[in-house]
């Protein structure tokens, strides 16, 4: 009985950030704004491709941005905690250490927002704006206790706690419930058995072919020795179906982001962090045949817990 009334309670709260951060998502007003800095990131990234991969996170295997985030994060979580006990020194070096470390955070941060459109992209830009509103007020915290004006600085930093939250929390949303940043096959169940995906006459020597391997989409082509490489169609950055894409110095590169993959599904080239499935295949009576022996992640086969 308690149980139904502590789920009863906390439903109103919840409902009252859905409705705010749905007023986000369709505030179409914002896309004038988000969409020029957003092709500006994308510029950098075309120019820069180093850049873009570091970023990205794609030698990571994961998105660079959760991991960056901890230190400005933790940086300034500590420096209150130091401030409630008094050490003034120690809370202003920690503030410092949050300042530098929120900068090469926010790139990373906007180097996967500049992937993003629709709703995704206008609740990263406020995101991204109660960010910099954080950093602000962190720097003035640091700048007036550099004064030595420890009252304004405190002050200072319980408006850059706030909007951190509001941040933070945005993010959350744009991860868990958006999916910016998550594998996008990550729920992608694949037969054990071997299943028909396209007839191995449309499978050409440097050419994308897209299957169907029982609803689930796949990309084909054939090696010069005639083997046929099969990977899922669904890039996992963004969701783009990769037989629209091209063949590239042996790559498969994404036609939406100009991701690379390997032929055997690992990432080459980012904005891309993790890498296509690759299957096995097999030619018989006249059909290409894929499988994928090693599923062992439980999401996939029981994405509802039941």
């Amino acid at each position: 009985m308690s149980r139904t009334r502590t789920l009863t309670a906390a439903a109103p709260f919840t409902r009252l950030l859905d409705r705010l951060v749905g007023a986000i998502e369709h505030a179409d007003f914002l896309d004038p704004v988000a969409a020029p800095v957003a092709a500006v990131e994308q510029k950098i990234g075309e120019t820069l491709p180093w850049w873009k991969n570091l970023m990205s996170g794609t030698f990571l295997g994961h998105p660079l941005h959760p991991l960056l985030v901890t230190v400005p994060i933790g940086s300034w979580t500590a420096a209150a905690a130091f401030d409630v006990v008094g050490d003034r020194k120690g809370a202003k070096r920690l503030i410092g250490l949050g300042i530098l470390g929120a900068l090469p955070t926010m790139a990373s941060g906007g180097s996967d927002w500049a992937y993003t459109n629709g709703a995704e992209q206008r609740v990263g830009l406020v995101h991204a704006s109660a960010n910099s509103a954080t950093l602000g007020a962190y720097a003035l915290s640091w700048w007036e206790r550099h004064r030595g004006n420890d009252a304004r600085g405190i002050a200072w930093s319980v408006v850059g706690a706030t909007t951190m939250a509001v941040g933070g929390w945005l993010g959350g949303h744009m991860s868990y419930a958006l999916g910016v940043g998550i594998d996008t096959t990550a729920f992608q169940h694949t037969d054990e058995d071997w299943t028909p995906a396209a007839a191995a006459g449309e499978v050409r020597v440097g050419e994308l072919t897209g299957g169907d391997a029982n609803g689930v989409p796949v990309v084909l082509t054939r090696q010069t020795d005639g083997t046929v490489v099969a990977l899922a169609d669904r890039c996992t950055h963004r969701g783009a179906p990769l037989h629209e894409g091209s063949l590239e110095d042996g790559c498969i590169v994404c036609p939406w982001h100009d991701s690379a993959f390997a032929l055997d599904g690992a990432v080459e080239r980012g904005p891309a962090t993790r890498p296509q499935l690759a299957y096995e295949t097999v030619e018989r009576d006249g059909q290409v045949l894929v499988r994928h022996s090693s599923e062992e992640r439980t999401l996939r086969t029981n994405p509802v817990g039941i």
